[in-house]
């Protein structure tokens, strides 16, 4: 679990450092956070005998029905960075699975 929550985390981080609107401390606060509430979160529910059971609980979501994706919202809000800073795309949607971590 720890190695595809550490690539989801640092997908996003170089994501967010194209727009160049978070201060590198920030950043660096930030994906830690972030790291501790995706491991928090998928304890439980993460089975390596089955990765898909579970995925759209480990689902990292951001669309027109889901504006702020309520774990990237925890670690903005832990680490003092403002979520439209970010400045991620209007739709994107990240699975983070046993063995496997993609994209749309």
């Amino acid at each position: 679990m720890k190695s595809e929550i550490a690539a989801v985390v640092s997908f996003l981080k170089r994501l967010v450092k194209l727009k160049n609107k978070v201060e590198v401390e920030k950043m660096d606060l930030f994906a830690e956070r972030l790291t501790v509430g995706l491991q928090e979160k998928f304890e439980g529910h993460w089975v390596p005998e089955k990765p898909s059971k579970g995925q759209a609980y480990r689902c990292i979501r951001v669309n027109a029905f889901h504006k702020y994706d309520p774990e990237l919202l925890r670690a903005c809000r832990e680490s003092g960075v403002h979520y439209g800073d970010l400045g991620l795309p209007w739709e994107i949607t990240l699975w983070v699975d046993p063995g496997e971590v993609c994209g749309r």
